[in-house]
């Protein structure tokens, strides 16, 4: 990991992190854009690969490289079978005690995964010590972290990241029964395999009860944006630390960074802290709610495992609908005959059912009701938009297009960085048929349109615009919703944007839209995706 929470920017730069004076002679910064979850590619020394470990390991191919050592995918010559292998990598600089501290982290590590029986959990095969240094041999899972699908991909949905939770859940579980605090939950440590296969890897850094601590005085270990409160300010960590960053990594996971994430190490402590989360825009219902639950700065007031399981549960499996069906009991005025009830009464019970099950097993307190955000303001669009949202004060509200039939308004900062649009195409004037059937046929059909660029929206062809439709849920409707990240074509200067869209279809057929666009890098680019988030989560839409 990165001194400034984010991707990793050296080659052997350590996953522990110490709080020092400012280095009057910093190293220069290098520049590496992108999603936070990039890291620049590794030159491997052509005299490594080949290698042979301990007499049977024949090192193959770099897979990855963390601060505490490099994976290669590796060939046992032995079992005639391919494997991962851990290479210790600790700087030659680091004093006696730190280097030892590695080391030693490092049998932790193998340790700790192998009194693990789960198949969330890497299987360890070995230990070959070589120079007097642990080589971690374990199962190689083949597959992709969860930050490489987030970097190559975008977000997962919310059955997939709520799948991907209980999965990562299960490894800690496993992990807190044997005494065993994993202390570094991220998606990085997140592998994807086959067969949906989710393992938790990277026990580099657990504390295991009864060992003794390693962190040296005055520092702590982990990755700062996905770090427990109670380990920032230095107290005994517990199973609630971990679910803490599981928390963060289903953020991460359905909208796409840490909430806390910020330009420097210091800072982005300091949000762990003190900063309130914007509310998941993407997250909807019960996975919504269990991540506004593990976010809680006290420990004591997040849910545990079994709750978060059981609320899990219902965000992986949401229970589907119900067919028309008899209930035989007298009415009133009915002569003892049946009263039927149609599918939306017992889809709203049903709805009514789960609320109440996440009710009961997140007895908490919810940071996000009530006011708006400080500076924000509420705008009724009337009865033509059929939308209210917030923008933060400021905001100018657009001049309408000429040709405006008074269904589209948007709004724009002073600076022009940062536009939000909402519109609406109604059911009753579509005399040609044109609205789709779904929101998710909207949202795919739409992003044909762009992705080879679309000069109406000033997207450039070249670079070819990402985005990837997905479905999602708005108000635990279904609902679609996509990220463009793409170059602009209608400036001197052609320049990175982000858009984020949903949509959402109405009971009457009505389409609506809403759009966010930002810088897509720079400075400014978290900041818009910090407004996004907040603008999605006050849309409310008057006829669902």
């Amino acid at each position: 990991m990165s001194s400034n929470g984010g991707a990793r920017h050296g080659a052997d730069e350590p996953t522990s992190f110490r709080l020092r004076p400012p280095n009057s002679h910093p190293p220069a910064a290098v520049p590496h854009p992108g999603n936070p979850y990039a890291a620049p590619t590794q030159v491997v020394p052509p005299q490594t690969q080949n290698r042979l470990i301990a007499g049977r390991y024949r090192l193959l191919a770099k897979l990855g490289h963390g601060g505490m050592g490099t994976v290669w995918r590796a060939k046992d010559e032995t079992m005639d079978r391919e494997v991962a292998v851990k290479e210790p990598s600790v700087p030659d600089h680091l004093p006696e005690r730190e280097r030892s501290n590695a080391f030693e982290r490092m049998r932790r590590e193998a340790r700790a995964a192998a009194r693990l029986d789960h198949p969330a959990v890497v299987n360890v095969h070995d230990v070959a010590v070589v120079d007097g240094q642990p080589w971690i041999v374990m199962e190689l899972v083949q597959g992709r972290s969860l930050g490489a699908v987030l970097q190559e991909e975008g977000t997962l949905s919310v059955r997939e990241a709520a799948r991907v939770g209980l999965e990562v859940l299960g490894a800690l579980e496993a992990a807190h029964a044997a005494g065993i605090l994993h202390r570094d939950v991220k998606p990085d440590n997140v592998l994807l395999g086959r067969h949906e296969r989710v393992v938790l890897t990277d026990f580099g850094i657990a504390r295991i009860e009864g060992e003794t601590n390693l962190t040296d005085t005055g520092g702590f270990v982990g990755s700062p944006e996905y770090i427990a409160p109670e380990r920032v300010l230095g107290q005994r960590p517990g199973p609630a630390s971990d679910l803490w960053s599981l928390g963060v990594v289903l953020y991460a996971a359905t909208e796409g960074v840490s909430p806390f994430r910020r330009s420097n190490t210091p800072a982005t402590l300091q949000s762990v802290l003190n900063a309130v989360p914007a509310p998941p825009a993407s997250a909807q219902g019960p996975l919504a709610e269990v991540i506004t639950g593990l976010l809680q700065k006290d420990p004591a007031r997040r849910p545990n495992a079994a709750q978060v399981r059981a609320v899990l549960e219902t965000a992986a499996h949401p229970p589907a609908p119900r067919p028309t069906r008899v209930v035989r009991f007298p009415a009133a005025g009915s002569g003892g005959k049946g009263v039927r009830i149609g599918r939306r009464t017992l889809t709203g019970l049903a709805a009514a059912v789960v609320a109440g099950a996440v009710a009961a097993y997140l007895v908490i307190a919810d940071p996000f009701a009530g006011p708006l955000p400080d500076g924000w303001k509420r705008h009724d669009l009337g009865d033509r938009v059929g939308v209210a949202l917030a923008v933060p004060e400021g905001f100018v509200k657009d001049a309408p297009a000429d040709d405006s039939d008074g269904t589209t308004v948007s709004f724009t900062d002073p600076s022009g960085l940062v536009r939000i649009e909402t519109d609406r195409d109604l059911e009753a004037e579509d005399e040609d048929g044109e609205i789709e059937a779904s929101a998710s046929e909207r949202a795919f059909a739409e992003w044909d349109e762009l992705k080879d660029g679309e000069y109406s929206w000033g997207i450039a062809a070249t670079p070819a615009p990402r985005g990837k439709p997905r479905e999602t849920t708005y108000k635990d409707r279904e609902a679609a919703t996509n990220t463009l990240v793409y170059t602009t074509s209608d400036g001197p200067t052609p320049l990175v944007r982000e858009a984020q869209v949903m949509y959402y279809r109405n009971k009457d057929g009505d389409m609506y839209r809403l759009r966010v666009v930002y810088p897509g890098k720079g400075y400014f680019a978290e900041d818009g995706r910090e407004i996004a988030r907040a603008v999605f989560t006050s849309w409310d839409i008057h006829t669902l």
